[in-house]
């Protein structure tokens, strides 16, 4: 069984609003629900919870790969990484953070799929030509890849204590010689662009307001403190999903009341030596926002 672990003293350990209640019910007249959260170990209890939370960051492009080996590798590795829990041990995990190391795990099929659809949708984007340049590389150089994903409406506190407790936990297996020593870190999340709804263009009441069409679409972020990390990446850059949904897709995901919204990818590579400050600057981001 996993070893629930500690938090240190400048860490957060916090409440929150209860994760299970649907955001547009929060929304309304509701009592706010307090929870205690707390952070664990992988381990193999957390096998399906991995797997849902590792669909819903790779978006429609999850049919691409074996989540299931994914989140076996994840396990495989139980000193490393966090998964967050609201009813205790047993309960799914609700946020999770890990490292994979693409050049360790090279020839395992469901990394040689990441490392080929990754280099080529670096390559699809001249802000990613750092990265692909690296993916193309035989071998891969050893470079990290950091997978978190929590659900919607989990607080951004939950993230700094992974982050934090991730680093410590590389430093302890660099000590015992095991292969986590990076020359980069790849972090892999998404955003967002509002789209104009396609039920509110077949709607003629004159009160619609319609988004304004040329320019360029505003990026948002899933993650609040992806917006402070990307300014420590040596490269960023979003990426387009191979698989697309319909038109008709951004209304089921509605964030506002009259725009939709389209789900990209998002890429962000980190020189090892840069991620430390990363994280310190987004800790006292989330630190301020609350």
């Amino acid at each position: 069984m996993g070893k629930r672990k500690e938090l240190k003293d400048n860490d957060v350990q916090m409440g929150g609003t209860d994760p299970r209640v649907d955001s547009d019910e929060s929304d309304e007249d509701m009592d706010i629900v307090n929870v205690d959260f707390e952070w664990f170990d992988p381990q193999p209890i957390d096998f399906h919870g991995l797997k849902i939370l590792l669909r819903q960051l790779f978006e429609s492009d999850a049919q691409l790969f074996d989540m299931s080996a994914v989140a076996d590798m994840i396990l495989a590795q139980p000193l490393l990484g966090s998964t967050v829990k609201v009813d205790g041990n047993e309960s799914d995990p609700y946020a999770f953070l890990t490292v994979l190391n693409l050049q360790e795990h090279k020839e395992k099929p469901v990394i040689k799929d990441l490392i080929a659809y990754l280099q080529r949708k670096a390559s699809a984007n001249s802000s990613l030509a750092p990265l692909a340049q690296l993916l193309s590389q035989t071998p891969v150089p050893p470079i990290g890849l950091i997978l978190t994903e929590r659900l919607i409406n989990m607080p951004p506190e939950v993230v700094p204590p992974m982050y934090t407790m991730l680093m410590e936990e590389i430093a302890w297996a660099v000590q015992d010689k095991e292969p986590y020593t990076f020359s980069h870190y790849l972090l892999l999340s998404k955003t967002y662009e509002e789209v104009e709804s396609k039920l509110d263009m077949e709607d003629s009441r004159p009160q619609k307001k319609k988004k304004k069409s040329g320019g360029k679409a505003e990026k948002f972020y899933f993650h609040p403190e992806d917006e402070v990390l990307e300014k420590h990446a040596r490269c960023f850059g979003s990426i387009e999903y191979t698989h697309t949904h319909d038109d008709g897709h951004s209304d089921s995901k509605r964030a506002f009341q009259e725009l939709g919204i389209r789900t990209k990818g998002s890429l962000m590579l980190f020189d090892a030596d840069k991620l430390d400050g990363a994280i310190n600057e987004m800790k006292e981001y989330v630190k301020a926002s609350v």
